[in-house]
């Protein structure tokens, strides 16, 4: 049996949407968090053990609702794709490497859009520690045992022809109405691809540019969550903006040189602003969104992308507090990451511990102070990593 340990910290935000809270204590046994309150009430008999962290904040673990863990975002035209299934050692090494950079910068739910179950199955046998990390695999259509279906029934929106259809619209109402208790992710960007989506019955919207307002309302009253992936714009813009072809905006501060496209930053600006219009109005809806970045894609880095596409919610005029549910609770519930999400008595006590003011947030989520895994801080993260030589 695990001693009762007491975390103490300045600030406090649960992930329920709810307003930060002062001054708090947890309470922690057996990997469960079992009291929360003001740190004034704090017990004092017996000489509890007490983690004093009252310069910091404490939020939830973050969940990544699209995520190639995969692929490895590079800062040339054509993304690091991964190797060929046969080479299972190479894939390992990539996932293992991408997984490190999620855990690093806090998001310990990622759900995968390509169907890579088996391959993070060996994975958790050969790294005892990764058990604590979730993670979902999608199936694409015919796939066996996914966790999800995800369908792209557009192209992305990065591509030329993202407004084109993928598959045909009897295929995708094939495909949802197959699937069983599987839950449904579908890529679509545009009016019509949108509302055709949800005709055909999926529970998910993923990027969703340009679909308007009618289907907005639709998904507000059916209850389909929204994925919106708005830093894929955001990059496309800097990369456009910059005269390079590919902007990597995140630690390496890099922008690529290349030829600029005449139109793009036009194209860009334009794109991005209708997105944050489209999630300002999913606000007054009451729409459920949940925070995706497409992590692996050109100049989108795992982990740490999370927190550019959090302050493009803040910018679209989301509270901190909305933000951190967005990227922790809604889509820990959606993808039944049971040990994630909102910080309650009864849950699993994994949260994140960023050093400074509430104020600082999200930006100081890249340079976290702790991880508590179950109740223990994790015996993987370093604040301060070692570089090899």
């Amino acid at each position: 049996m695990d001693t009762t340990r007491y975390i103490v910290a300045g600030a406090f935000i649960d992930g329920s949407g709810a307003r930060v809270r002062r001054r708090v204590f947890l309470e922690i046994k057996d990997g469960f968090i079992r009291a929360i309150g003001p740190a004034d009430a704090l017990p004092t008999q017996d000489e509890p053990e007490i983690d004093d962290f009252a310069h910091c904040t404490i939020v939830p673990a973050l969940v990544d609702c699209s995520v190639s863990l995969l692929q490895s975002p590079s800062v040339v035209e054509k993304v690091q794709v991964f190797p060929e299934k046969d080479d299972t050692a190479q894939r390992l090494t990539i996932l293992d490497r991408h997984i490190h950079y999620c855990h690093a910068h806090g998001v310990q739910g990622i759900v995968d859009t390509d169907a890579i179950g088996e391959l993070v199955q060996r994975y958790q046998k050969e790294k005892p520690w990764m058990g604590a990390m979730e993670i979902r695999s999608s199936g694409s259509m015919g796939s066996t045992e996914p966790d999800f279906l995800r369908i792209n029934y557009s192209a992305s929106i990065e591509a030329d022809d993202a407004q084109h259809s993928l598959i045909s619209h009897e295929e995708l109402c094939h495909a949802l109405k197959h699937r069983g208790n599987k839950k449904a992710v579908v890529l679509a960007n545009g009016s019509q691809h949108v509302k055709e989506a949800l005709e055909a019955g999926c529970d998910a919207i993923e990027q969703g540019y340009n679909m308007g307002v009618t289907n907005l309302r639709k998904m507000a009253d059916r209850n389909v969550l929204w994925i919106p992936s708005t830093v894929r714009a955001k990059n496309g813009l800097d990369g456009a903006s910059s005269g390079g072809s590919v902007c990597c905006r995140f630690s390496t501060r890099y922008v690529a040189p290349g030829k600029p496209i005449p139109g793009a930053e036009a194209f860009w600006k334009k794109i991005l602003a209708e997105q944050l219009k489209q999630l300002s109005f999913a606000k007054e809806l009451g729409l459920t969104l949940a925070v995706g970045t497409g992590g692996g894609s050109v100049g989108i880095l795992h982990g740490e992308s999370m927190v550019e596409e959090m302050k493009l919610f803040m910018k679209a005029g989301y509270s901190l507090e909305e933000v951190i549910c967005c990227a922790s609770e809604n889509g820990a519930r959606f993808f039944n990451m049971t040990n994630l999400g909102r910080l309650c008595v009864g849950r699993k006590a994994t949260f994140l511990i960023t050093r400074g003011s509430v104020k600082q947030l999200p930006r100081k989520l890249s340079y976290l102070e702790g991880i508590y895994i179950n109740g223990q801080p994790s015996s993987t993260y370093q604040k301060h990593p070692v570089k090899a030589s």
